[in-house]
């Protein structure tokens, strides 16, 4: 009988360099020790009476994506508009940015968000069906370079009962077609604070929540190359009014910013009227 697959937990105060080391080889890593208690504790009561509200009555797009976040899973979207704990200590995480740099600034003048969601596993709810995330942009050729880095956060101690990420390592080296075994399958066990990053070529998915009352709170935050559509409209989930009062960088990295490839010998990409809407929102024209 094969064991089961495993994944390598670091430190966040682990070298770059390492933490790119083993996602290259498995195409995931779990960092601990990302967000203290105190800043948990925080973005969880800015956070969680959005999520009360959003009860199994949600309207999805379809039925197709209904059936993929499950009637059991609470969402909370646009996290950058209600929760500026999330901004300063999520979205600006210094270890997250330097990852998504190194692992898609190759193939991109800048990266910017794709979506920054908080998911609430409930008792009941059944696994996810594995996927790649980077499957969102199904019409991209193949082969195609990494195009998406995205990490799950443990807002609670992440078990197997409570329906951890399960993660299949090495998938990103994999054929499109193969389907994983049991045994491959990883569970992303780890302690409150900590984050589970994983390419968008990584099958992944979440697990059952087999337990009779607790929940699993926990953030989904992605980053993509700067010249893709993003899967959440972020310049409407965080208009300009709000975004006037966010850092300069999480303004760009949600879309305020131009992917300027001029000195590429390309374009430039997202501009309004001609000029760059991070400086529009500083000068008050937007």
């Amino acid at each position: 009988m094969a064991s089961q697959a495993e994944l390598t937990h670091l430190k966040n105060d682990e070298p770059l360099e390492h933490v790119l080391e083993v996602i290259e080889a498995d195409g995931a890593v779990i960092v601990e020790d990302c967000f203290s208690d105190q800043v948990i504790n925080q973005i969880l009561s800015e956070l969680m009476p959005y999520a009360e509200k959003s009860g199994s009555n949600r309207t999805h797009i379809s039925p197709a994506i209904a059936a993929f976040f499950g009637e059991y899973t609470r969402h909370v979207t646009g996290l950058a508009s209600k929760s500026p704990t999330f901004v300063a200590e999520v979205l600006l995480h210094p270890l997250m940015l330097d990852i998504a740099d190194s692992v898609l600034g190759p193939n991109c003048a800048g990266i910017q968000v794709n979506v920054a969601h908080m998911l609430v596993v409930g008792p009941g709810a059944e696994a996810q069906f594995p996927h790649r995330d980077e499957d969102v942009w199904v019409h991209m050729p193949q082969p195609s370079p990494e195009m998406e880095l995205s990490s799950v956060t443990a807002l609670c101690d992440f078990t197997t009962e409570i329906g951890a990420t399960r993660v299949v390592p090495g998938s990103h080296r994999w054929e499109l077609d193969r389907q994983p075994e049991p045994h491959e399958f990883a569970n992303a066990e780890m302690p409150a604070g900590s984050r589970v990053i994983y390419l968008g070529s990584t099958i992944h998915g979440a697990g059952t929540n087999s337990t009779k009352v607790q929940h699993r709170p926990a953030f989904h935050l992605s980053y993509m190359l700067g010249w893709l559509r993003s899967e959440e409209n972020n310049c409407l989930a965080t208009p300009p009014d709000i975004a006037r009062s966010l850092p300069r960088r999480a303004q760009e990295l949600l879309g305020y910013d131009i992917h300027y490839a001029i000195d590429d010998g390309g374009g430039y990409l997202g501009a309004l009227d001609l000029k760059i809407p991070a400086d529009m929102l500083a000068s008050g024209e937007l």
